[in-house]
């Protein structure tokens, strides 16, 4: 076992899991999803998006290194569920070229992976990313700076892509509304 893997499974221990939810940028934006098509949600957790994308008609495939994370997922699905949940640790996953209509991410970053997230869309296809920045409004999430982008930075490494909508509000205005502590990004794969 790694100690990355160690570590979320600790983390997954001691939580106290409801109904997951899923990330601002797939309730706030779920009109721009596809009607049908192949989902996958990357270090999904313990399923907010994968379950939130199966719901709106998508097969889903949910990846994530804690086995925790996964067996929630697992016990928690329904008996017609086709959502696919499997343990992988993301920096040596081979992921499939031109095979998803839609990606998530949420609260997770690893640059290194940014190229094959993008080859792993299918033209036309759509990234959802969410994830904490440096600019900070208020206190939580990560503080090493490896997993927090600088201003602009989604926009920046999903360049390949066609930004749809881009949010990041920063400590503009009253920092106890909004979404602070976060960039969003929807983008799109150019069609060929």
């Amino acid at each position: 076992m790694s100690d990355l893997q160690k570590k979320w499974d600790d983390i997954y221990r001691k939580q106290t899991i409801t109904k997951p939810q899923p990330a601002i940028v797939l309730s706030r934006y779920e009109h721009l999803l596809p009607k049908q098509g192949k989902a996958l949600d990357l270090a999904c957790g313990v399923g907010g998006n994968a379950f939130f994308l199966e719901e709106k008609g998508l097969g889903v495939n949910a990846w994530d290194i804690s086995p925790i994370a996964i067996n929630h997922i697992n016990n928690n699905k329904t008996n017609s569920s086709t959502l696919n949940a499997l343990v992988i640790n993301l920096d040596s996953a081979p992921f499939p070229t031109a095979h998803y209509d839609v990606i998530s991410v949420s609260r997770f970053l690893n640059r290194q992976l940014t190229n094959k997230i993008i080859k792993a869309i299918k033209p036309g296809g759509l990234l959802f990313y969410q994830t904490f920045t440096r600019e900070k409004a208020l206190p939580g999430g990560p503080s090493n700076p490896k997993f927090l982008l600088e201003k602009g930075e989604l926009l920046s490494l999903f360049s390949p892509l066609t930004p749809i909508i881009y949010h990041e509000e920063g400590k503009i205005g009253d920092v106890d509304k909004g979404i602070r502590n976060e960039a969003i990004l929807i983008a799109q794969k150019p069609s060929q």
